[in-house]
């Protein structure tokens, strides 16, 4: 259904530009018209409606809690639209950021991770510079396309930190240009719209993320001044973000609720045209938990640089790292003797070790991930089982 909708999309873009021909103007002069008229502002707010739309998507749940959190949700990305694409959207000055945090959440975002992104332009060569410093995982990554206007994104370069060049201080550079340069590069195609930084917290509370900074290489000193055309293009950028992104996730989640309560192996090339690390192997699925009941995870993790474990809502945002231990990983967990892990998810403290607080939910997705294993073959599904509290 997705694809469908963006290949109308594309149709209907085509019969814009041969309307537009016919008339004798350019999609600039339309621009301008709109934001004079104040239609761009106007249809950005009709966008916004129809991107709720996705709280009554089949298998949503209705009661007041879960929607209120839906709507929140929605803030969340209008907030996080708006930055990126309007406030931070000139791929010829970008600004690497934190677009998904610990208040914006997106598609099972990772509370082991510390993303950055910066909107670029496949067209520009550019270069990052850095500090290494401590935290156990960093990996550098171009992506094409877009959620709003091509319902993912799809893989381009790829520079992990195992393969990234220091200084004796721990710093370096990182060429990002179609044609290989230097020691450290990063592919992008014409394509390319954004760069995406991933660094992974062993333990969160003792490493410290590295220190970037990104410059486009075409010269430029000074950005341009604001343009009309500027603003309504990342007006529709970001209404298209804010509808695209929940309806691609709603479907997730309405797919999780086939095996309820069970960590099956998630499509890889799914994964991949979302914007996943092609060297993580996801178990994505839904839980649901009566009052007195927990879910019970054991697995004997199999050689590999990390694995974790996380809770999210039905919306698949992971629910609040902040203040709950709603997460789990290589790092931090207890391990049997044998070398297994069990890990508890419960409404209440069980009193056992590796509890997962569900913070109030009765049901939601979630997610495991096994990082760079050392043997792809090795893979395995984490057993689940629910119990009831008084067998412990």
């Amino acid at each position: 259904m997705q694809k469908i909708l963006f290949l109308f999309l594309n149709i209907l873009g085509s019969f814009r530009k041969f309307n537009l021909f016919i008339r004798g103007k350019k999609e600039s002069d339309i621009q301008v018209e709109r934001i004079v008229s104040g239609k761009a502002w106007e249809d950005f707010c009709d966008q916004l409606k129809l991107a709720g739309e996705v709280l009554k998507y089949p298998g949503t749940p209705r009661d007041a809690f879960q929607q209120a959190e839906g709507i929140r949700y929605l803030t969340r990305l209008t907030r996080a639209g708006l930055e990126a694409y309007v406030e931070y959207n000139d791929p010829t000055f970008p600004v690497l950021r934190r677009m998904v945090h610990e208040t914006v959440k997106l598609g099972a975002d990772n509370p082991d991770n510390y993303y950055f992104n910066a909107q670029i332009d496949g067209k520009n060569e550019y270069i990052i510079r850095g500090k290494r410093n401590t935290i156990h995982y960093i990996g550098f990554f171009t992506q094409n396309g877009n959620y709003g206007s091509t319902g993912g994104l799809a893989p381009c370069g790829v520079l992990q930190g195992a393969d990234l060049k220091l200084d004796s201080n721990g710093d370096f550079i990182i060429h990002m240009s179609k044609e290989k340069k230097g020691e450290n590069w990063l592919k992008i195609e014409d394509s390319t719209t954004l760069i995406m930084v991933r660094q992974t917290f062993l333990y969160r509370d003792k490493e410290v993320p590295a220190e970037l900074s990104i410059e486009n290489l075409n010269g430029s000193k000074t950005p341009d001044y604001l343009s009309p055309q500027h603003v309504e293009a990342g007006l529709k950028m970001a209404s298209m973000f804010v509808a695209g992104a929940p309806l691609l996730f709603a479907r997730w989640a309405k797919g999780f609720q086939k095996h309820v309560n069970t960590l099956p192996l998630f499509d890889p090339a799914v994964s991949n045209a979302a914007g996943g690390d092609a060297d993580i192997i996801y178990y994505h699925s839904y839980w649901k938990l009566n009052e007195g009941e927990m879910l019970r995870i054991q697995v004997m993790p199999p050689a590999c640089d990390t694995w974790n474990f996380q809770l999210n809502n039905y919306w698949m945002e992971s629910l609040d790292y902040r203040y709950f231990t709603i997460c789990i990983n290589k790092g931090n967990a207890h391990y049997e003797e044998d070398g297994s892990v069990i890990i508890t998810i419960a409404h209440r403290d069980p009193g056992v070790k590796n509890w997962i607080n569900t913070c109030g939910h009765f049901e939601g997705t979630m997610c495991w991930r096994w990082y760079r294993l050392l043997d792809k073959s090795t893979a395995i599904e984490p057993l689940c089982e629910v119990i009831k509290k008084n067998s412990l």
